[in-house]
C-alpha cells in the first residue's frame, strides 16, 4: 500500500467554463501549485492492445511503484484524449479521485477507436450488437478485449477490474456492462450519456443550440492515431452569444461553419426524428441481466445529462438483480470530480465539502468494497443517496423514487394562481411568441462552451416578460418535498402549426432572505426565483418521437411533457411557480411555429408571430414525499 502523505496540494483540473461563479485570488494560486504525488508514486506505461478484429487502441497504464501487493485496476475509456502522451509525461491526478490515488490502485487510460492515438474510425455512440460473431465488434467487445489483456499482462494486478466515466466516459463506462468481463466487477456511469436524442444535443425533440459549438469535437473522422488535435472549433468573434444566434437564423446560415466533413453535424441535420439511426445508439434498452455492481452518479444541476444517469439507474433496476446504486448530488455536469470546497451552482450556495465527502465516503467505499473488500454487497451505502437542494442536506432510500410517495396536480388557473383546486369553467392563458425575440435562458451575457450556471439562476427576468406565463402558489404554510419526476399536462392551442412548448419548476424565496458571497451583483436572494427543473419538447413529437405532426391552428390540443426528476423541499414561506414559454434561446433553438419537415432546412419566411394559449384545465403533477 503506498504510505506517502501528499503533502502539496491538489491541482484543479476543469473545463474553461466548468462552474461560471466567481474566482478568487487563492484559487488562482491554489491552480499554480504543482501535484507529483502521482509521478512520484506510479510508474507508467504506454501500449497498444490489439482488438479482435486486428485494430489496435492506445491505453495509459499507471502502475503502483509499491511492488508488494497486489492491486485491482480502475479504467476509464474516453474519446477526449489519455494526454498527456508520453511515458515520462504524468497526469497531476489520475483515477476516479485523490482518496482511491493515494491508497494505490492501477489506473488506466484508452482512447477509444477511431480517437486520438487509437486506430480505427470513430462511430459516434457506436451501436451495441447484441450475439456478436467472429470479428463483429462495439464498444462493449472493445472493453472486453481490453480487460482480458489487461488482466493477463499488467503486473501485480488482483484480477479485479472497475470502470468509470463522466459524460461520454461514462457512456463507455455503462457499455461496459453489456457482455461483461468476468473480471469486471464494480462500474461507475456518472453523468452518463444514455440515448443523444434525449442527452446533450436534442431533448424531446428539440435541438439544443447551445451545444452546437461542441459539435466540432465530435464530428470530425481522421485516418491515423495521433496525439495532436485535429480538428477546430467555429470562432463566435463576439462576446454576446445570444446575439451571434440571432443573427444566424434560420440554422441553415450556420452551414458556412460546418460543411459535409462533419459527420455528427450532417447526421444531426439528416436525422431529425427518432428513426432506426438514434434508437440504435441509445444504451438504455440494453441495460438486461446485469452482473457488474453499478452505481450510477448524477447531478441535480446537470444541463447535459439528467436523462442518462436517471434511466440508466432505473432500467438496470428493472431488469437486473445486481447490486445497483444512485447517487445525486447539487452539482452542475462533474462537479462531484473536482475539488472546489465550496459548492455553489449559479447564484446558490448548497454547502461545503460535498464533493469531498461523496470522493472519500461514497465512491471510494463503493469501488474498495468491489475490487479490495469482501464484494458481498454489504457496503453500508443506500440503495439511492440523494441532497435535497431546498434543505440542503443528503437524505438516504431504500427506493428512488421514494415508496411514500404520491402523485399530485396542481392546476394553472386565471390570474396567474397555481392551485391543486380545478376551475372546471373554461379560462385561458395568452400570450405572443415572436422567434425574432425569443426568450432568453439567462440574462448573462457570454460565450460559453457549454451551458450550466443557469440551471439555479433567477428567473425574475423572465417572469416579467409578456411572452412568458407564470402561475404561482400561495405562500406555503408547511413543506412542500418533491421526490421523483413531474409531469406537465398541458392542454394548449396555437393560431400556427408548430411550436415549443417549455416548462420550468420555480422556487420563489421570500422577500427576507439574505444574500450570500455567491450572488451576481446585480441580484438579490430577496424574492429570488430560484429555477428547480425546467424541459422544453417540440411540440410535433407530442404523440410521436419517430412521427411528428403539425398543430392545427386554434384546435385545443393536449402537450404532455416529462421533467427529470427532483429532490426538492419548497419550504414553508416560499412559493412554487411554474412558467410556460415558447422559446429559450439560445440554449434551444427557434422553433420557426410554421410547420416544415426539416427544422435545419426552415426558411426566414417560415418564422412567424404566432399566439399561443393555455387552457385552465393543464396541470402540473409533482411526485411529493409525505
Amino acid at each position: 500500500m503506498i504510505k506517502r502523505i501528499l503533502l502539496i496540494t491538489l491541482i484543479v483540473l476543469t473545463l474553461t467554463n466548468c462552474q461560471e461563479t466567481k474566482s478568487t485570488d487563492s484559487n488562482v494560486k491554489v491552480a499554480q501549485v504543482e501535484n507529483t504525488f502521482a509521478k512520484d508514486n506510479y510508474t507508467k506505461k504506454e501500449v497498444m492492445i490489439t482488438m479482435r478484429d486486428g485494430i489496435k487502441l492506445h491505453t495509459t497504464i499507471y502502475s503502483p511503484k509499491d511492488t508488494s501487493e497486489t492491486y485491482p485496476m480502475l479504467m476509464m475509456r474516453t474519446p477526449y484524449s489519455c494526454k498527456p502522451y508520453g511515458e515520462d509525461q504524468f497526469k497531476s491526478k489520475i483515477g476516479p479521485n485523490k482518496y482511491l490515488m493515494e491508497e494505490g490502485n492501477i489506473m488506466v487510460y484508452q482512447d477509444v477507436r477511431g480517437r486520438w492515438n487509437s486506430e480505427g474510425v470513430y462511430d459516434n455512440m457506436r451501436a451495441y450488437i447484441p450475439n456478436k460473431t467472429g470479428k463483429q465488434f462495439d464498444e462493449a467487445s472493445d472493453t472486453y478485449d481490453t480487460i482480458e489483456w489487461l488482466v493477463n499482462n499488467v503486473a501485480h494486478n488482483n484480477g479485479n477490474v472497475g470502470t468509470y466515466g463522466i459524460s461520454y466516459p461514462g457512456f463507455y463506462a455503462t457499455y461496459s456492462l453489456l457482455d461483461s468481463h468476468p473480471a469486471l466487477k464494480a462500474v461507475s456511469p456518472q453523468a452518463c450519456i444514455g440515448d443523444f436524442f434525449f442527452d446533450d444535443f436534442i431533448h424531446n425533440g428539440a435541438y439544443m443550440l447551445s451545444y452546437w459549438r461542441a459539435t466540432g469535437l465530435f464530428g470530425y473522422m481522421k485516418d491515423k492515431p495521433t496525439t495532436e488535435s485535429w480538428y477546430s472549433l467555429p470562432d463566435f468573434e463576439t462576446e454576446d452569444q445570444h446575439q451571434f444566434f440571432l443573427d444566424h437564423m434560420p440554422l441553415s446560415k450556420l452551414d458556412s461553419y460546418y460543411d459535409s466533413t462533419n459527420v455528427f453535424m450532417e447526421q444531426l441535420k439528416t436525422h431529425v426524428t427518432y428513426d432506426e439511426f438514434w434508437k440504435s445508439r441509445g444504451i438504455i434498452q440494453h441495460l438486461k441481466d446485469i452482473k457488474p455492481a453499478t452505481m450510477i452518479v448524477g447531478g441535480l444541476f446537470d444541463a447535459e445529462d439528467l436523462y442518462g444517469p436517471f434511466n440508466t439507474y432505473k432500467a438496470i433496476e428493472k431488469n437486473s438483480d445486481n447490486y445497483n446504486t444512485v447517487v445525486f448530488g447539487p452539482w452542475s455536469h462533474g462537479d462531484w470530480a473536482r475539488n472546489s470546497e465550496r459548492q455553489v451552482v449559479g447564484n446558490i450556495h448548497f454547502g461545503d465539502g460535498i464533493s469531498d465527502y461523496f470522493q472519500k465516503h461514497i465512491e471510494t467505499k463503493f469501488f474498495n468494497h468491489f475490487l479490495k473488500g469482501e464484494a458481498n454487497g454489504d457496503t453500508s451505502l443506500a440503495e439511492a443517496q440523494m441532497f435535497n437542494t431546498g434543505t440542503k442536506e443528503w437524505q438516504s432510500f431504500e427506493t428512488w423514487p421514494p415508496e411514500n410517495t404520491t402523485k399530485e396536480d396542481y392546476f394553472m388557473q386565471p390570474y396567474e394562481r397555481l392551485t391543486q383546486q380545478e376551475n372546471r369553467m373554461i379560462a385561458t392563458s395568452d400570450f405572443v411568441s415572436d422567434p425574432m425575440k425569443p426568450v432568453p435562458y439567462t440574462e448573462d451575457i457570454g460565450v460559453r462552451f457549454t451551458p450550466r450556471k443557469f440551471m439555479t439562476d433567477d428567473q425574475r427576468f423572465a417572469s416579467r416578460r409578456p411572452d412568458v406565463l407564470t402561475f404561482e402558489t400561495e405562500i406555503l404554510g408547511d413543506d412542500v418535498t418533491l421526490a421523483g419526476d413531474i409531469l406537465a399536462k398541458l392542454k394548449v392551442s396555437t393560431t400556427g402549426t408548430a411550436a415549443d412548448w417549455i416548462v420550468k419548476v420555480i422556487d420563489v424565496y421570500p422577500a427576507d432572505t439574505k444574500n450570500t458571497e455567491d450572488v451576481q451583483d446585480h441580484l438579490k436572494l430577496s424574492n429570488y426565483h430560484m429555477m428547480v427543473r425546467s424541459e422544453v419538447l417540440r411540440g410535433r413529437f407530442r404523440n410521436s418521437m419517430s412521427e411528428p405532426e403539425p398543430f392545427i391552428p386554434n384546435e385545443k390540443t393536449a402537450v404532455n411533457i416529462k421533467l427529470q426528476d427532483v429532490f426538492h423541499t419548497f419550504k414553508k414561506g416560499h412559493k412554487i411557480k411554474v412558467q410556460i414559454q415558447s422559446t429559450f434561446f439560445p440554449y434551444i433553438d427557434v422553433n420557426p411555429q410554421t410547420y416544415v419537415d426539416n427544422i435545419f432546412e426552415a426558411k426566414e419566411s417560415d418564422f412567424k408571430k404566432q399566439t399561443h394559449k393555455v387552457y385552465n384545465d393543464s396541470a402540473i403533477e409533482f411526485t411529493i414525499l409525505k
